[in-house]
């Protein structure tokens, strides 16, 4: 019972977090001047085109299922808690290794910056070591968290090729070529995909070993059913990616 308290209060953290993140996100990216969007509320939409927001949102979304109790056993809800994990940890590591030295921040932007990219990644990762919930992962779940990144990869080179914006110079054509994009998405994918793959090894690893009481996430069901308690490669041109920082105030 006291582990499910602290488990759910995690992902409740975990959610407000992300909030904030965003909060603070918004009117910065607002508020920035210059670049290809030149309004307001061009510069807030165009947030949806960074894989880190886009990240964010799906584990806020996927914690705060699991803080309220809710989340369900469902395949939907594996994929959208592996694909959240997932994705926030490639925006952690390729943050550190492209993008985290090419600028400077100032006053609410690094507020919003350290949020999304640095606590958001360790507090989902560390909440989903610690707590699970277990027995949800397999290698089908893997297969469907595909759809993101390619969803994304896809609507980004699309999206690009006609306005002419890429949110991250290692997906600009116009910088790498083509040959040169692919090369970066390939390296970014197998990252995702040797990710996902442990995830679920660890999963099924442990699975094993908890006992089905132990499940945190299905307290709330259980108790109303039962009716008791119960990346060398990736390193972008300095210059462009100052450019992006002005279309959008993240990255």
């Amino acid at each position: 019972m006291q582990a499910s308290k602290i488990a759910r209060a995690w992902s409740g953290l975990t959610a407000l977090v992300v909030i904030a993140g965003l909060a603070a996100q918004i009117p910065v990216s607002a508020g920035t001047t210059g670049g290809t969007f030149h309004t307001p509320a061009g510069r807030v939409a165009n947030l949806l085109a960074f894989f880190t927001i886009d990240s964010n949102i799906l584990v806020g979304v996927g914690s705060l299922l699991l803080a309220l109790g809710v989340a369900g056993r469902s395949t939907l809800f594996g994929v959208l808690r592996l694909t959240g994990l997932v994705g926030i940890t490639v925006t952690g590591v390729v943050f550190q290794v492209a993008l985290a030295d090419l600028y400077e921040l100032h006053g609410w932007a690094v507020f919003a910056d350290t949020m999304l990219h640095k606590v958001s990644p360790l507090m989902c990762v560390a909440g989903w070591l610690l707590f699970g919930p277990r027995g949800q992962l397999s290698w089908r779940v893997l297969w469907w968290s595909l759809l993101y990144p390619l969803a994304w990869l896809a609507v980004t080179l699309v999206r690009g090729a006609i306005i002419g914006f890429y949110p991250y110079p290692f997906v600009d054509p116009g910088i790498n070529g083509y040959g040169g994009v692919a090369f970066n998405c390939v390296l970014i994918g197998v990252l995702f995909i040797g990710l996902a793959a442990a995830a679920v090894g660890f999963d099924r690893t442990f699975s094993r070993r908890d006992e089905p009481d132990e499940d945190w996430s299905w307290e709330r069901s259980s108790s109303v059913e039962g009716g008791g308690g119960g990346m060398d490669g990736l390193a972008p041109d300095p210059a462009e990616s100052v450019e992006r920082i002005r279309d959008a105030g993240t990255y």
